[in-house]
């Protein structure tokens, strides 16, 4: 177990790769982190309402001189698939997804299990690189990836898992 809550561990991660506006889509797993996003003078968080909305926000969000980066859950992957190829694959928009990955080894409703087996196939089909990091690696992680979004110009994953939340 770590003494620091994984949320501030993805929360200084953010930091550390400079993101500066972050839109969000509502999860359990990421309340503490949404939290921490909202009372920071310097990042700009933008609640929607649904994923694909956020992928647009934080496009707009790069063209206008952002680091953006989105948090939601694993089922918000499937509602933004067209976002994701039809603006920010198509025109090399990057964006770092921070990603509550339900679903996985302990979840406990049932109704999460199918987007827990897709997640990763979704994200290989579609030719997004991901890391799955233990608590311990969640900062250095979440900035390497921001770097590997920028370079690449494309959407880069973090998936985080019930292990990861749980601080394992």
């Amino acid at each position: 177990m770590f003494n620091i809550c994984p949320g501030e561990l993805v929360y200084r991660g953010l930091k550390r790769a400079g993101i500066n506006l972050v839109a969000s889509v509502p999860c359990v797993n990421l309340q503490e982190l949404l939290c921490l996003l909202s009372s920071d003078p310097d990042i700009i968080h933008v609640p929607v309402t649904r994923e694909e909305e956020g992928i647009g926000v934080c496009a707009g969000a790069y063209m206008g001189g952002r680091s953006p980066a989105i948090a939601m859950q694993n089922s918000g992957l499937g509602n933004s698939i067209n976002a994701l190829a039809s603006l920010n694959m198509l025109y090399g928009i990057p964006l770092l997804m921070v990603i509550s990955h339900r679903g996985t080894e302990g979840e406990r409703l049932v109704g999460q299990i199918p987007m827990g087996r897709l997640t990763e196939p979704l994200l290989k089909t579609m030719g997004i690189k991901f890391f799955r990091p233990r608590p311990n690696e969640a900062e250095g992680t979440v900035e390497a990836a921001w770097s590997l979004a920028v370079n690449e110009k494309r959407p880069v994953a973090v998936l985080l898992d019930i292990k990861f939340w749980e601080g394992r």
